[in-house]
């Protein structure tokens, strides 16, 4: 490890059940992606893996990756590789830095890894049955290839763990929740904290008296309502599933329709849970044109009335939470758009922020228009209420959490 703690390489890895999400940052005052990268169909035919690094060619190669241990085995070798200059040696790593999907209500923030972290992940299983072992499997392959260096856990729930009672418990038998923890958790956390607080310096604000509703629109989606700078409710739930309509899942549908399909279309119960995860929102809105808000927006403008009719529930879901958390908060301050479609789609940002003048929110539609990808505003000078485009980098937060935990030990 460096000797001088201002100065770190950190790699940031988000391990999914088949793919390796990783970047790896040097943090010396401030902060620089040294490379980039993703590892596609871990344990499957066709596997691969591609990084990018700033000013030269992306490298790409296909290979055999059975496992997570041998994805991220490749991931070192690339880093080091002479050829591609990024670093020397695995020693030049100092830290690792994972994220992780579900902390349940054990973890309120980051964490330095170690055995107990572990077996409270592995408890939580259950919980996240597609994310967790995946995650797991990062770390204890992060132990076994490099041995020496310290780890750390961001959960994307942690924030969440702010949100009162009220909030978070569902309208089923209180006993259930005490006897599995059944309750609405949220994720994007580590997102929608960053935002705000980024948002917040921006305008020269202290998050601590404001009032903010950020909006991680990405394929998967969620709204976050934030009082002096904690989340106060989310629209995720028990799982990703919930809240609002997304690239390919449902979002809040009425549980009694799982029953009727089940009957009227002879389906398992399975069966209707994929498709409510993969063949529903965006995509089957339009009746399976497109999950992608870029060819959503484009269609409807040409007057395809599939994407209309998508687009159009989307935006009337946004503005659904939006409103309601506008009450949970007793007024708004501001509102962030954050995340793939909500950076980059000017066609959703106007239409879920269309007819709220009354709640002072009032969108400069031509800024708005002209804008893709920077932190600005887009609300006019007169809106008693602001909204904002703010860029994520949720993996730069692991690498700062990385290093902040790393030096307190």
């Amino acid at each position: 490890m460096s000797n001088d703690p201002k100065n770190m390489n950190i790699l940031v890895l988000n391990c999914g059940s088949s793919s390796i999400k990783y970047q790896l940052f040097n943090i010396n005052n401030g902060h620089e992606v040294l490379a980039k990268g993703q590892v596609d169909r871990v344990g499957n035919e066709g596997s691969n893996i591609e990084q990018k690094v700033d000013g030269k060619e992306p490298i790409e190669v296909e290979v055999e990756i059975e496992d997570h241990i041998a994805g991220i085995d490749l991931i070192l070798k690339l880093l080091t590789d002479k050829r591609h200059s990024v670093i020397g040696s695995y020693d030049e790593i100092d830290a690792v830095g994972h994220r992780l999907v579900h902390g349940g209500e054990t973890f309120t923030g980051s964490v330095v890894v170690n055995d107990e972290v572990k077996a409270k992940m592995t408890e939580l299983i259950d919980l996240a049955p597609l994310h967790n072992p995946a995650n797991i499997q990062g770390i204890e392959a992060m132990e076994r290839l490099l041995p020496e260096k310290p780890q750390v856990g961001v959960f994307d729930t942690a924030f969440h763990q702010t949100m009162p009672e009220r909030a978070y418990l569902y309208g089923i038998p209180y006993n259930l929740y005490k006897k599995y923890h059944i309750r609405r958790y949220g994720f994007h956390g580590t997102s929608h904290q960053f935002v705000a607080n980024k948002a917040c310096e921006q305008l020269g604000w202290d998050i601590k008296d404001k009032k903010i509703i950020t909006c991680h629109l990405g394929n998967g989606a969620s709204i976050t309502a934030i009082k002096d700078g904690e989340s106060v409710d989310t629209s995720m739930g028990f799982t990703p599933n919930y809240g609002l309509v997304m690239g390919t899942r449902s979002g809040v549908v009425d549980p009694g329709i799982i029953e009727y399909l089940m009957k009227k279309e002879e389906m398992s119960l399975n069966e209707v849970v994929t498709m409510l995860n993969k063949k529903s929102g965006m995509y089957g809105l339009s009746d399976g044109f497109s999950s992608d808000m870029r060819d959503l927006a484009d269609a409807m403008m040409e007057g395809n009335k599939d994407a209309e009719r998508a687009l159009m529930t989307y935006a009337h879901r946004v503005k659904h939470y939006i409103g309601a958390y506008i009450a949970e908060l007793n007024g708004i301050d501001l509102v962030v758009f954050t995340g793939g479609i909500g950076e980059n789609n000017w066609k959703v940002r106007e239409l879920c922020l269309s007819d709220l003048e009354y709640l002072g929110i009032e969108l400069d539609k031509e800024k708005n228009k002209g804008l893709r990808g920077r932190d600005t505003l887009i609300s006019t000078e007169t809106s008693t209420t602001k909204a904002m485009i703010v860029q994520t980098d949720e993996e730069f937060v692991i690498a700062n959490e990385t290093f902040r935990l790393v030096n307190e030990e």
